[in-house]
């Protein structure tokens, strides 16, 4: 019970950071507020898990080589994508790109870790996909052909990528580490890579003029889109597996769209829900029990 619990605080907490993302993608670089985001998260959760574990565990060679991808997947590389996208597009049609997160776990699990897919699943794939190309099209899927989608988009779906690495190799990696061990080691490694090119992005030079509400998205980043959506996540992975845990992203572009239109004042288009109802109902029917 607690887990499910757990899995949709974490959706609501993930639609959040689209909203946190956006407001400050026009003021904070891609890389300086990734790395901030993680610099406070990793802080929390080195103390955290020292507090829990008594010390932070010691990595052997093979266990490190899997927690450097998942620094480097769902850390660095996801918010580089991540960042830098929501400077182009809006948070409502980036939240419903990335909701198709769990579609394409759900078809690597399979192929990787031999997860069985069911015609339903494969109706559900071939749903959340339509949808996402009208979401990216702006409901004229003839523009695809045409050039239409541009760099935001592109940068949004690397993310996507980002993000089925980072939950499949999670899978391999908890059955030696606990969920809060792992996410700590992702968020210190991933840190240490954004630091670099936050700084020659001019991070030292902007952080003395960031304003409060830059410091107030930067900390819901990293508590609640990192630090509890992190951890509750990797349980709900270890409890349910990457394919039960992941149907919850279905409420991410939900609450993601809702706020963005309340305090974004971002518009809601007829192909935006239309691409919401197939993606949402191709994520249900993939993450369906036969």
């Amino acid at each position: 019970m607690w887990i499910y619990l757990k899995l949709l605080l974490t959706a609501l907490f993930w639609g959040g950071t689209f909203i946190a993302g956006r407001l400050l993608a026009d003021r904070v670089g891609p890389f300086s507020a990734a790395f901030l985001r993680f610099a406070v998260a990793a802080s929390l959760l080195l103390a955290l898990t020292v507090r829990l574990e008594g010390r932070l565990p010691r990595i052997h060679r093979n266990p490190f080589i899997g927690l450097l991808f998942l620094g480097m997947t769902g850390v660095f590389a996801y918010n580089a994508f991540f960042f830098k996208g929501l400077q182009l597009i809006s948070a409502g049609r980036a939240s419903l790109i990335i909701a198709n997160n769990p579609v394409f776990i759900t078809l690597f699990a399979a192929l990787i870790f031999k997860e069985k897919l069911s015609w339903l699943k494969a109706g559900g794939i071939l749903l959340s996909v339509t949808g996402a190309l009208i979401v990216i099209s702006k409901g004229d899927p003839a523009a695809l052909l045409r050039g239409g989608v541009g760099w935001g988009e592109i940068l949004i779906f690397g993310c996507v990528a980002s993000w089925v690495a980072y939950s499949l190799i999670g899978k391999t990696i908890m059955k030696d580490l606990s969920p809060l061990v792992a996410v700590t080691y992702s968020a210190l490694i991933g840190t240490a890579a954004l630091f670099i090119p936050a700084v020659a992005e001019g991070m030292m030079r902007e952080i003395p003029r960031y304003t409060v509400l830059d410091w107030v998205c930067i900390s819901y980043l990293g508590v609640f889109g990192t630090v509890l959506g992190f951890v509750w996540y990797y349980e709900g992975i270890k409890a349910l597996g990457p394919t039960r845990a992941g149907q919850f992203i279905n409420f991410v572009p939900v609450c993601a769209i809702l706020l963005a239109f309340f305090i974004l004042g971002e518009p809601i288009t007829w192909s935006l829900l239309v691409g919401a109802g197939f993606v949402i109902t191709g994520v249900s029917l993939t993450n369906m029990r036969s």
